[in-house]
């Protein structure tokens, strides 16, 4: 019983984290990883500071509005 619920905590834990973007620099590595690092020209790995920034930048910089 106590593993079952263990189980569906670990689960909810990371449903939030993916809901609030708290998973979003783990997503940004693995993505990395998968895809840029067997490329010679692949851009080096973001910093989770420099990363932060950037999606933080993209979120909010200019209008985000639809009229």
């Amino acid at each position: 019983m106590l593993r079952k619920l263990k189980h569906h905590f670990k689960h909810l834990w990371h449903i939030f984290r993916r809901l609030t973007g708290d998973d979003a620099y783990d997503v940004y590595l693995k993505h990395h990883a998968e895809f840029h690092q067997s490329s010679v020209d692949a851009p080096p790995v973001l910093t989770r500071k420099e990363f932060f920034k950037l999606w933080q930048e993209s979120k909010w910089k200019g209008v985000k509005r639809c009229c």
